[in-house]
């Protein structure tokens, strides 16, 4: 099982509850030493060291060195988590030129996934498919995506997560499209309000997280997540759930069109063609 986002919150919770269930874990991560002190916690948790990567999802050529890499030393990879996010600032792109809140929550995991489906095809079997599990947000209620143009500029570091939220919904629905029919389900998920680090920048999102009632703990948050990577009732390809149960999202997020649209355009930011393959 592949992690992104996994040396803190709720990627690394979900590994090492896996971990402790006695699942293989690969940790994906940015900042080595938190990458390094995940290694510690999820061999505690499951008694054998987990394989870790290293790899700044915004910088897209990290992206595809690390999907090469993993490509090539794991045949099958039955569970692929895109949890990889981060709430950034709007006033500088990333050096592939994107907003890179939409950049880290939406297009880099795009690229990851397509250069990690050779092995999620050979692990699926025909009573046990691959899956994709992508963590989303309520915000996909607020953003402002648009689907022709997805790393386009925002107006604030929020609407960037809105829009990069509703890009993870419009994924999964047309990833199960294209997908399911090898045998890989991908389902998307709200882990509710978690108490990390995550959004440690934005003065409000910190301000809420001093109330009890309305924050969870990232072991909390990650229990969906965990559900769907293991439990055969979250084999619903193109779900989204919250709470282990199925979860309502926009008409705008489960569009069936702007998923298509999506697709297309994220394909030629990241440098890639319909066939999943990086283009020469």
């Amino acid at each position: 099982m592949v992690i992104t986002g996994s040396s803190s919150g709720i990627g690394l919770a979900g590994a090492v509850a896996l971990a402790r269930a006695g699942d293989e874990v690969v940790l994906l991560g940015r900042h080595p030493e938190r990458l390094a002190r995940a290694v510690d916690v999820v061999r505690e948790a499951g008694g054998r060291t987990p394989a870790a990567y290293r790899a700044d999802f915004a910088v897209l050529d990290e992206v595809r060195d690390v999907g090469v890499r993993l490509a090539g030393e794991h045949e099958r990879i039955h569970v692929l988590v895109n949890n990889a996010g981060q709430l950034a600032s709007v006033r500088r792109p990333t050096v592939d030129g994107f907003d890179p809140t939409v950049q880290t929550n939406h297009l880099a995991g795009f690229l990851l996934t397509h250069l990690l489906l050779e092995p999620l095809r050979a692990a699926a079997t025909e009573g046990t498919p691959a899956r994709i599990v992508t963590t989303g947000s309520a915000a996909e209620a607020w953003g402002t995506l648009d689907v022709a143009r997805p790393g386009r500029r925002q107006l604030s570091r929020w609407l960037a997560y809105g829009a990069s939220k509703q890009a993870n919904v419009l994924f999964t629905i047309e990833a199960a499209r294209r997908w399911a029919p090898y045998g890989i389900v991908p389902t998307c998920f709200f882990p509710g309000l978690i108490r990390s680090g995550f959004g440690r920048r934005s003065p409000a999102f910190s301000l809420a997280g001093t109330l009890p009632l309305l924050f969870r703990s990232a072991e909390e948050g990650a229990e969906t997540l965990v559900w769907l990577a293991n439990d055969p009732a979250g084999l619903v390809p193109g779900g989204y759930f919250a709470w282990q149960r199925p979860f309502g999202a926009t008409g705008r997020s489960t569009n069936a069109r702007r998923a298509q649209a999506l697709w297309d355009s994220s394909l030629a930011a990241v440098g890639l063609v319909e066939s999943g393959q990086p283009r020469r």
